[in-house]
């Protein structure tokens, strides 16, 4: 049995990664801290893609986690070809005013042990010869990005991580895809119903299925990148080229200075 390993897999894209993979046939290795969800995950791709699947409980922000893992599949047996490191967190808050303790777990579930999966798993699927890992990076690694900015430097890390993974590793058989998507359809932004509907129509938000679909399509043609919707890509190719003192101005507006004061 083949196996796709997929972090944060019991809510949002991750759990739309899970269906992805199921439905091609891979038994599924669902790692998540949300354990009821994950047991409805499971018995849901079991019932309907017949499908193996694994689940794994575990706080991904731990320091062991990584290793627990890779040490959990070696014991079972569960040979991993597939690995989706897609957990993350987002926070809105300026650096200084966020507390020292969330900083550090974005950082560890974000750069650590998504470093260490790819580690471990690397490992074995270069001495294997075929492999393919998927990291879930951000619009946002291009992007100066004020009120986030520990999630876009963590998002940022990643797409350093994947591009030279890519060198490391294609030559051995595994391939590496990152994914940068822009905002994505869930009740996060609290927006109204109609208005993320007019979001998804006009291409400013995307559904978590439709990033899901792309992102493993994107993996299985061998891409490096993948950055979803003409919106996403106009956004980042703009703020690319644009000045930082254009930036710093439209930072000044009223409302926006206002925005930045209280977060």
């Amino acid at each position: 049995m083949k196996y796709a390993l997929i972090t944060g897999a019991s809510s949002g894209i991750g759990r739309c990664y899970a269906h992805e993979m199921a439905k091609r046939g891979y038994g599924i290795i669902a790692v998540s801290n949300q354990q009821q969800e994950l047991s409805t995950l499971a018995e849901e791709l079991g019932a309907k893609y017949s499908v193996e699947v694994q689940t794994i409980y575990a706080n991904l922000a731990e320091r062991n986690a990584a290793k627990s893992i890779y040490d959990r599949c070696v014991t079972e047996a569960w040979e991993v070809e597939v690995l989706i490191c897609n957990a993350g967190m987002l926070l809105f808050s300026t650096l200084t005013r966020t507390e020292p303790e969330r900083l550090a777990t974005i950082v560890d579930l974000h750069c650590t042990t998504t470093t260490l999966l790819c580690r471990y798993f690397g490992e074995a699927m270069k001495e294997r010869g075929r492999g393919r890992i998927l990291l879930m990076s951000s619009s946002t690694a291009w992007l100066p990005y004020p009120t986030i900015s520990h999630y876009s430097a963590t998002k940022s890390y990643i797409k350093s991580l994947a591009f030279a993974l890519w060198y490391e590793l294609h030559r051995h058989g595994v391939s590496v895809t990152a994914v940068f998507p822009g905002a994505v359809d869930t009740p996060f932004y609290n927006l109204s119903d109609k208005r993320r509907k007019q979001f998804v129509t006009f291409g400013i938000m995307h559904r978590p299925e439709t990033i899901a679909r792309r992102g493993v399509k994107a993996m299985f043609r061998g891409r490096r990148r993948l950055t979803p919707g003409l919106f996403t890509k106009f956004v980042v190719g703009i703020c690319a080229i644009l000045p930082a003192r254009v930036l710093d101005l439209f930072l000044r507006i009223g409302p926006i200075k206002r925005l930045l004061e209280r977060v």
